[in-house]
């Protein structure tokens, strides 16, 4: 795609949607089951407190939701959370937001591939060993389709997101539907008992208040990703801030719907479920051997009537699709606010740039691999990422809705704006206010029940990416001051006197083109240089020399320990030394080989020399290249470059540019 069809690429709200919230849907698929698991630590007395610690998930979520179109409408540009910390409490505060964030897209990745493959294994058991295989593969796959452009994302991924959507609210339907009927469904879990963690039965007091708190925090994974429509405003239709506001509260909206429904599902068919095995009662046979379904497996499996129903398989198809393409919300999130970073010097520059479908190909590739590597390292099991998850999302939500309390106090200081924007002004605050403190009392929480889980690797992750970017903001600003030219004109002054050098070992074609072409520079200076190495050879060089009457001084250095390259760049460098303000150019003939094996068989010695007088200033090394026939060989481009099908190019219809006189893949003469 062309730069100027950018616009083209641009979101209906119907594509956003499954794109920026996919992942804040697909959580209802795990959150519910995440508060069970915390709270069967002590046995089967503790799940009544289920109902209430939903209760508060879903509080925090319609508060994060509020708060985010505030900054939708506030920060249209794109950002989100980095922008508006970044304007309003300093720039090392959006760093700390951006670490978190980035290191938050990567455990979005793992955590939802993961998550989508125990949906995988819970309808085919045979597929257990090769989890971490089909992990990756998802990654991967992920990864070519979002190469592919947003839009074409959106396109692949709708479907599914729609489905998924679709198949837990019917199910969930179904399954009330036939609980007010006197027929409520019944998990297979359901007769099992549970037994309790010695060290979390009998809790009471301050224990059983962090038991809660645990089992809230594990609940939380649901807001995961509700931040990264405030950071694609850009990518949606205009008006851009309407539409992205409008498609955040419908996401908000849909999981709620959907958190409850499972929630309330799961206690009607009494779904027991635990972190180990062996610690349900009244299993038959070997525990260690036992799979446990996941909760959405189970309710689907009792509201539809078992395994063998269509209902079980697309609930559990839909789930598993969704719960993988949750990662997309972060393939599309992590670009974006890498090409921020970088165009604010706080990552490579490479990361700003699109491919060849205007999309941000570095930004995806690399959190393809961070995401990959981690699901190898934790052999893509959900139990042991989901420590690492949510801590990153809500410290930049705790730090947003601050900032966004000071950017409206900043706007309500202007005394001379309208009684009705004063009044819509005030009401935000309010609103951001209260999601400042709720969020920032969760982080604590998560803060104090998962940094010995593992979440302490995250903070690690996430300070070390705070240096790293520091650290590149630092050699950008470096570099930018060194090169920076204060006098344009003062540096366009010509040097006093040009001297040139052409290297030579022997008398041939190549040579001989090498000082034509330094001639037709018209040097104040020119002389060809060798390296005595052998001296009959050179005796011979020099006898060829005179008898062909060149007019170019040859100048002979010794060098009695057969080296080449330091005696070149210590004769340079001591000429630049005798004249400061001379400029030295230093040709070098080469030959162009075309086979892989003469590569074997020339030396590389224009390679050291390249790299060495590259440190010496006042140096310009220019390559002469002399190619051979076998060179012919490798001039033969593809009959279509890359990316020429996408832009309907004909076979053959793009002329072959000519080889760049660059030397790669060729020797010196000297």
């Amino acid at each position: 795609m062309r730069s100027e069809e950018l616009h083209e690429t641009l979101l209906p709200k119907r594509l956003a949607l499954p794109i920026f919230a996919s992942d804040p849907l697909s959580s209802v698929a795990y959150a519910t089951q995440e508060i069970l698991l915390v709270l069967t630590l002590g046995g089967l007395a503790y799940l009544h407190f289920t109902p209430w610690i939903a209760a508060a998930v879903v509080a925090l979520m319609a508060v994060v939701v509020l708060s985010y179109r505030q900054v939708v409408h506030a920060y249209p540009s794109g950002g989100g959370s980095y922008e508006v910390v970044s304007s309003n409490l300093g720039a090392s505060a959006g760093l700390v937001v951006a670490a978190s964030l980035l290191v938050d897209y990567v455990m979005t990745v793992a955590v939802s591939v993961a998550s989508g493959v125990d949906n995988i294994i819970s309808a085919l058991p045979g597929l257990a060993e090769h989890r971490v295989a089909l992990a990756i593969g998802f990654v991967a796959l992920l990864t070519g389709v979002n190469l592919r452009g947003l839009r074409e994302s959106g396109r692949a991924f709708a479907a599914p997101t729609y489905l998924f959507i679709a198949g837990v609210l019917i199910m969930v339907g179904t399954g009330l539907l036939r609980y007010l009927l006197g027929r409520p469904p019944v998990a297979e879990s359901a007769g099992y008992g549970i037994t309790g963690d010695p060290a979390d039965t009998g809790l009471a007091g301050f224990a059983l208040v962090m038991l809660c708190l645990r089992a809230f925090s594990s609940g939380c994974t649901a807001l995961t990703g509700v931040e990264a429509i405030s950071n694609g405003v850009p990518a949606f239709r205009k008006p851009k801030s309407k539409n992205a506001a409008t498609t955040m509260a419908v996401m908000g909206a849909i999981a709620v719907a959907m958190f409850v429904g499972v929630t309330t599902l799961a206690l009607v068919a009494k779904v027991h479920i635990t972190d180990d095995s062996c610690r349900l009662t009244g299993l038959v046979g070997d525990c260690g051997s036992h799979t446990q379904r996941t909760v959405i497996a189970q309710l689907a499996s009792a509201v539809f009537g078992g395994e063998s129903s269509f209902g079980f398989y697309f609930v559990q198809a839909a789930t598993a699709l969704v719960l993988i393409l949750a990662a997309n919300t972060a393939f599309n999130g992590f670009p974006l606010l890498a090409d921020i970073l970088a165009q604010h010097r706080y990552l490579p520059r490479q990361l700003h740039n699109r491919g060849d479908r205007l999309a941000f190909s570095n930004g995806i590739i690399a959190l393809a691999l961070a995401a990959g590597l981690l699901l190898w390292f934790y052999k893509a099991d959900v139990t042991s990422l989901i420590h690492l998850y949510i801590l990153g999302v809500f410290t930049s939500f705790t730090l947003s809705q601050t900032g966004m309390v000071r950017h409206w106090n900043r706007e309500l200081r202007d005394e001379g704006a309208a009684p009705e924007t004063r009044r819509r002004g005030q009401a935000a605050r309010v609103i951001n206010a209260l999601g400042a403190v709720v969020t920032g009392l969760v982080l604590v929480i998560v803060l104090a029940t998962k940094f010995t889980q593992g979440a302490w690797l995250a903070v690690v992750a996430a300070v070390l990416l705070w240096l790293m970017m520091r650290g590149i903001r630092r050699h950008y600003d470096a570099t930018a001051a060194e090169l920076a030219a204060p006098d344009p004109r003062a540096e366009l002054v010509r040097p006093s006197r040009v001297l040139v050098i052409v290297l030579v070992s022997t008398l041939h074609k190549p040579t001989l083109r090498a000082l034509a072409y330094a001639r037709a520079f018209k040097p104040d200076q020119l002389e060809a240089l060798t390296v005595a190495v052998d001296r009959e050879e050179t005796a011979s060089l020099e006898r060829q020399w005179h008898e062909l009457d060149i007019d170019v001084p040859l100048k002979v250095i010794d060098s009695p320990y057969r080296e080449i390259t330091r005696p070149v760049v210590e004769y340079i460098r001591s000429v630049r030394r005798s004249s400061p303000r001379e400029v030295v150019g230093v040709f070098i003939p080469e030959y162009v080989v075309g086979r892989w094996w003469e590569h074997l068989l020339h030396n590389q010695s224009a390679l050291w020399l390249k790299s060495r007088l590259l440190f010496t200033p006042g140096v310009m090394v220019t390559s002469v290249p002399w190619q051979l026939t076998s060179s012919a060989r490798a001039d033969h481009p593809a009959a279509r470059a890359p990316g020429s099908v996408r832009r309907g190019e004909p076979p053959g219809g793009r002329a072959a540019s000519p080889p760049a006189e660059t030397g790669r893949g060729s020797e010196p003469e000297g």
